[in-house]
C-alpha cells in the first residue's frame, strides 16, 4: 500500500474519540469509515475526504483542499487533502469534521 503511515496516524488521532470508526485498505491507500461509510483516507500524495456534494464548495475554500480526481475525472463530493492540510491541526480537524458530518447523515448500512 502506498500511503504515509504518519499521515494515517494523524487521521487515527483525529478520529480516536468517534465511536464506529473502522479502517479499510482501498484505492491504493487506507480509508477510515464511520459505521461502514467512508469518511476520509490517506494515499501516496496526502489524503482525501468525502464531504458530500452539498458541502464540497465550502470544503474547496480551505487552503490545500482541491477536487479529487484519481483517474482524471472529478469525483463529486470527494476532495483531495494536501499534505500541508494533514500537517495543520486546525485545517485537518475542519475537513474531518465536515466528512464525518456527511458520513453520519447517511442511512445505516445493512
Amino acid at each position: 500500500m502506498a500511503y504515509d503511515e504518519g499521515h494515517a496516524e494523524l487521521m487515527r488521532a483525529e478520529l480516536a474519540d468517534v465511536p464506529g470508526i473502522s479502517e479499510k485498505k482501498m484505492f491504493g491507500g487506507l480509508c477510515f469509515l464511520h459505521h461502514g461509510h467512508m469518511v476520509c483516507g490517506v494515499h501516496a500524495r496526502g489524503g482525501m475526504a468525502r464531504v458530500g456534494k452539498a458541502a464540497e464548495p465550502e470544503a474547496l475554500q480551505i487552503a490545500g483542499i482541491s477536487p479529487l480526481s484519481f483517474t482524471g475525472r472529478k469525483m463529486g463530493g470527494m476532495v483531495d487533502v494536501s499534505e500541508d492540510v494533514l500537517a495543520d491541526d486546525a485545517r485537518r480537524a475542519q475537513i474531518v469534521r465536515m466528512a464525518l458530518a456527511y458520513a453520519s447523515s447517511l442511512p445505516p448500512k445493512p
